[in-house]
């Protein structure tokens, strides 16, 4: 990192620096991060983000935390819950392990208590963010139409390309699975759960339901592209969609609802648009056949470098223009990652129905 550059973290309007200490690593071989207020931190001035009561003995503030999350508070040996209380003259009251809850900061001032609650802020919105992801926005393409043509597809793939470069059945999607992916969401909680399940209906009254019109949207799936830049070294193959009467509705609602979600904090922005695609063939599929794909290696554990790409010159020009069917696609699910339901798609947390 480039101390003349840090790397800067936005919370609640404020802008922090975050200054990364090597030390002993703490479960999982992790970096723990120290992170202090830069300009115009709260230990100098009333902070409106949080409520801070005044008690008989001094001041208060509660901060509901996801209980994954609480270790990083803690630290090792709870190295991490001393230094914060050390620095701020605060004390520092933690759920058990398991336990859903608050953590609840007090102490006899009010600006150690705001400096506290900062940094406890700052520190959970960088170590939420190297947590694998939970759920994800999808429209679900696993109609029987569909998933006949893209066995067909398979079949044919295999029959033509199979002597090609990596190319085998392990990597092909599970038919019944088979969905557009809108964005992905770290969910850790059943409190977190219902929040994003709340803003899927607000979406629906604010914008999804004028755009749609109260009716289903048809979708084509038509043709094959590759992610990566060279398609002899391929490792993600989708397919296309569009919508059957040319317009962008579509990606309207894809876009805004990504827009909402990461405004509201419970998605992380990664593009300007949303690239809406079906991936029929994955080498991430070729060890673990339940992986998703995600438009981003910032959060979890890559298996990026453990890949073996296949060559896809000949299916992306014998496959060009493949038909694998319309659709109508009638609502947007929060879907639950490495799940199934009666269907074999993803269980599903909430949904936000068109009609």
């Amino acid at each position: 990192m480039d101390v003349l550059r840090p790397t800067l973290i936005r919370i609640g309007g404020r802008v922090y620096r975050k200054n990364l200490i090597q030390e002993q690593a703490y479960q999982h071989e992790e970096e723990e991060e120290d992170l202090y207020a830069g300009p115009g931190d709260c230990a100098d001035e009333p902070c409106g983000a949080f409520v801070v009561e005044e008690t008989e003995k001094g001041f208060r503030c509660r901060v509901e935390v996801p209980s994954p999350l609480y270790k990083y508070i803690i630290g090792k040996k709870g190295e991490t819950k001393k230094r914060l209380e050390t620095e701020t003259r605060t004390s520092i009251s933690i759920p058990k392990p398991g336990v859903e809850g608050e953590i609840v900061i007090t102490g006899q001032h009010r600006s150690g208590v705001i400096s506290a609650r900062t940094r406890i802020d700052v520190l959970l919105d960088s170590f939420r963010k190297k947590q694998p992801f939970t759920h994800f926005l999808s429209f679900a393409l696993n109609q029987p139409a569909i998933q006949e043509k893209f066995l067909q597809f398979r079949e044919e793939v295999l029959e033509k390309c199979s002597k090609d470069h990596g190319v085998s059945s392990s990597l092909f999607q599970n038919p019944a699975k088979l969905h557009l992916t809108l964005g992905t969401l770290v969910l850790l909680n059943e409190q977190e759960i219902q929040k994003a399940c709340d803003l899927l209906q607000r979406c629906k009254e604010d914008f999804v339901d004028q755009i749609a019109g109260g009716k289903p949207l048809t979708v084509e799936v038509v043709g094959v592209e590759y992610m990566n830049d060279d398609p002899a070294m391929t490792d993600v193959l989708y397919a296309k969609v569009h919508m059957k009467d040319g317009s962008d509705r579509l990606q309207v609602i894809a876009d805004q609802l990504v827009e909402r979600f990461v405004a509201s904090g419970l998605m992380l922005k990664e593009w300007d648009r949303v690239k809406l695609h079906a991936t029929v063939m994955n080498t991430l599929f070729r060890k673990d056949p339940s992986a998703e794909e995600r438009n981003s290696t910032m959060t979890g554990k890559s298996s990026f470098k453990e890949r073996e790409s296949f060559n896809g010159r000949n299916i992306l020009k014998l496959f060009e223009n493949f038909y694998f069917g319309e659709v109508q696609l009638d609502s947007v699910r929060l879907s639950q990652r490495f799940s199934s339901d009666a269907s074999g798609y993803y269980a599903t947390s909430g949904q936000l129905t068109f009609s």
